[in-house]
């Protein structure tokens, strides 16, 4: 495969939120010899399956199973445009790979930008359980298509870092298959993927490569599926630097799935070069978004003290997600870092109240 792959955006979808309607139009519109319609969520929206190729190598991938984790989709639009681009890559991949994508697992969550699905149910505990359609849609999916590798496609918190400086803006596992966490072969194919994204996109996004934690959760997909014996890539897109809206993340992540393939189709279940997946940092939780340093209440005794603060996303309608300011701590923040910091000496704390209040909205001013 070559591995010069040009990234192009899809300019048809450039925020964050992703209307399912759109998303399901778009498709029909664009892609309608390769989608088939598998099933319907809890609120009766279709659900789609993207199938790409005629190849011997059999994938699997899935977005937005979590609703409010939209950039796999985009990068998977993105992936599909490039390729679309480049006539020669796209006949070399039709002929190597056989892609079954499943775009927005969880469209009910997705419309309202929220983790779980309609009825409240984290899909990625839902695995053994089956109280969810979705669920059973993958699941009938995952039992039937006799898949070389999985992909289960994520984003993660812009509390991570991989060293306490940088952001962890992307992060990648190969998720255990028992409480000990036993390296068996299924995880070493796994890693093996992980290690050849990480070896050649490391010089573009140097120090901002993760390796998500592998505790062994019984009834998440990704675990079983690896226990099943499909080499399963958990991706995570985070932080960048100033960029919520989260673009330069979306570049890497579509970057990511095209070496993610390349390295199916080269290493054919081969475990090389597994080792430097430990290479890759682990996830550090560092950061908040915004950290407001020395705030001196307005309080009848000195008290001086730092309040941090995540930024909540929200849908409210329309065509983007809102960032409200929450306040997640308060009191001596030396330890942690902001990807935003002010500092409040000498300044004055403008608020109805003397002191911020814990999990509200930021109620305050610093002037």
């Amino acid at each position: 495969m070559n591995e010069d792959f040009t990234y192009r955006k899809n300019a048809l979808f450039p925020q964050r939120y992703i209307s399912p309607k759109k998303l399901f139009i778009f498709l029909q519109e664009n892609y309608g010899d390769y989608i088939s319609e598998v099933g319907s969520s809890t609120l009766h929206q279709p659900i789609f399956k993207f199938s790409f190729g005629t190849g011997k190598l059999r994938i699997a991938a899935w977005s937005q199973m979590h609703g409010n984790e939209s950039t796999a989709t985009l990068a998977m639009l993105d992936l599909l445009y490039s390729i679309e681009q480049d006539r020669k890559l796209k006949l070399e991949l039709e002929n190597q790979i056989s892609l079954d994508f499943i775009f927005m697992l969880n469209p009910d969550g997705s419309e309202k930008w929220t983790r779980r699905n309609a009825l409240d149910i984290d899909l990625n505990r839902d695995f053994n359980q089956e109280s969810s359609l979705e669920i059973k849609i993958l699941k009938q999916l995952i039992e039937t298509g006799n898949y070389d590798y999985a992909l289960n496609l994520h984003d993660q918190r812009t509390i991570f870092t991989t060293d306490g400086i940088h952001p962890a803006t992307l992060s990648f596992l190969s998720p255990s298959e028992n409480i000990e966490r036993e390296i068996t072969q299924t995880r070493k194919k796994s890693m093996a993927i992980i290690a050849f994204i990480y070896n050649r996109l490391d010089i573009k996004l140097k120090n901002q490569i993760g390796r998500y934690s592998d505790e062994f959760y019984p009834n998440s997909v990704g675990d079983n599926l690896m226990k099943m014996g499909i080499p399963t890539i958990l991706f995570e897109g985070g932080h960048f630097q100033n960029d919520y809206i989260r673009n330069e993340t979306r570049k890497f992540y579509t970057i990511a799935l095209y070496y993610a393939i390349s390295g199916m189709i080269e290493l054919k279940d081969s475990t090389e070069n597994f080792e430097t997946y430990f290479e890759i940092p682990e996830n550090r939780e560092t950061h908040f978004d915004v950290i407001y340093r020395n705030v001196k209440l307005n309080t009848d005794f000195h008290c001086i003290l730092d309040v941090a603060i995540q930024f909540r996303e929200e849908y409210k309608g329309g065509d983007e997600i809102e960032f409200t300011p929450i306040v997640v701590e308060v009191g001596d923040l030396g330890k942690k870092k902001g990807w935003k910091e002010i500092d409040c000496t000498g300044k004055f704390f403008k608020s109805e109240k003397k002191f911020p209040k814990l999990n509200e909205i930021q109620n305050f001013e610093i002037i």
